[in-house]
């Protein structure tokens, strides 16, 4: 029996871009009980970075989103940090990425990796 939580709409927003993306990447490795994992990490100029993983596993106490035909994992550590973001997908001169506007964000850097906590979103 899974114990991991299921979440259709929080706590992020996927973009069509950012699931066509992950359709894609998912289906180029052939595997479709791959999922893509959203994490938070120390690290990068601003404090934190964001982190994506194509995996298969779900842990106990992950929240899963499903969106369309695809699963995206959150670790419940990252959830607070990620509450009401939206991850899009952009192609560009500075090459493609996904992109998270987050509202917990005080901060970010110039490519949009990193970023600092709002005083109220780090005491959470």
């Amino acid at each position: 029996m899974n114990t991991h939580e299921i979440r259709t709409a929080d706590p992020i927003t996927f973009t069509d871009a950012a699931t066509a993306k992950v359709k894609s990447l998912i289906a180029a490795n052939g595997n479709d009980n791959l999922k893509l994992r959203i994490y938070i990490v120390g690290g990068g100029c601003s404090g934190f970075q964001y982190g994506f993983a194509l995996s298969e596993t779900v842990e106990a106490d992950d929240i899963v989103i499903q969106r369309d035909s695809i699963s995206i994992v959150v670790d419940a550590m990252s959830a607070p940090y990620l509450q009401n973001a939206v991850v899009d997908y952009t192609e560009g001169l500075k090459g493609s990425q996904f992109i998270v506007q987050n509202p917990n964000a005080e901060t970010t850097c110039g490519c949009g990796s990193s970023f600092s906590l709002k005083e109220e979103a780090a005491n959470n």
